[in-house]
């Protein structure tokens, strides 16, 4: 059995995209964090639970009245606020950080859709929600090891994968020329880059590395729509300069590289 396997995927811009995924290891370190975060989180929660109890009964005696109904009111509550943490903790951040939970962000992989896309809200939902069925009896466990894309049940459901994540070292043959170095500089200032997600920025990528290889027809036309929805995504309005739509994408490559370096994960296993 290899240790990595790998998976390719098409977008639905056609362009193929291959990931490296995850493996049991990382996954099982990654839980191991989460779960330690997460106890964290309860075991507050249990001490702040522990404080109203007693502030209860000292109502109780003060006023001389009864407190257990309002103790059994402050059970049910601690019950349903603590599964709502257990959940909401993989929801949050695997829908706030593109797929990473704190302990994915510390071994670099992330939850992806079948295809491609960012998980969402609804995939990482289902995911946590189905999270203690493959706990139970180490279900997940033997689905990610038997399986050929290493998939828990969770991930069967929410049509997700489990895939490294990687920091792009060079860049895919762009010359910095000063026409690319004034139009970045241009994006800069005029578009939202910050909208640009890992996955938009590893599309772009992918079609900058693949574009001597493509025809001259469909290299025009996926240059083209590529341009029209990034420039959209980062909510540009007009260029800055007449240029042609490959002039655009490797000026915003460079213009996201410059802004945010490698203070984002991005994947470069293609």
């Amino acid at each position: 059995m290899k240790l990595l396997k790998s998976v390719t995927i098409t977008t639905p811009e056609s362009v193929e995209l291959e990931f490296v995924l995850a493996g049991i290891g990382n996954r099982a370190i990654a839980l191991l964090v989460d779960y330690l975060l997460l106890a964290i989180f309860l075991l507050l929660l249990q001490l702040i639970y522990l404080v109203l109890i007693d502030q209860l009964a000292l109502m109780g005696v003060f006023l001389g009245t009864e407190t257990e109904t309002l103790e059994l009111w402050l059970i049910a509550i601690f019950l349903v606020v603590s599964f709502a943490l257990y959940v909401g903790y993989f929801v949050g951040f695997e829908t706030l950080w593109y797929g990473r939970s704190p302990g994915k962000r510390l071994v670099n992989i992330r939850v992806i859709r079948d295809d491609a896309q960012p998980a969402r809200l609804f995939q990482a939902t289902l995911r946590s929600l189905l999270r203690p069925v493959d706990d139970v009896l180490f279900l997940g466990y033997f689905l990610i090891m038997f399986g050929a894309r290493e998939k828990r049940l969770g991930d069967w459901l929410a049509g997700t994968l489990v895939v490294q994540t990687d920091l792009p070292t060079t860049p895919p043959g762009i010359p910095f020329t000063d026409k690319l170095r004034s139009i970045a500089a241009a994006l800069m200032q005029q578009g939202d880059l910050a909208r640009l997600d890992p996955d938009d920025f590893a599309l772009l990528r992918e079609f900058l590395q693949r574009r001597q290889g493509l025809v001259t027809s469909a290299r025009n036309q996926l240059s083209m729509e590529l341009a029209r929805s990034l420039r959209q995504r980062i909510c540009l309005e007009t260029l800055p300069q007449e240029m042609t739509a490959e002039t655009f994408l490797e000026a915003l490559y460079w213009a996201y590289q410059r802004q945010y370096g490698r203070g984002r994960n991005h994947r470069s296993s293609w």
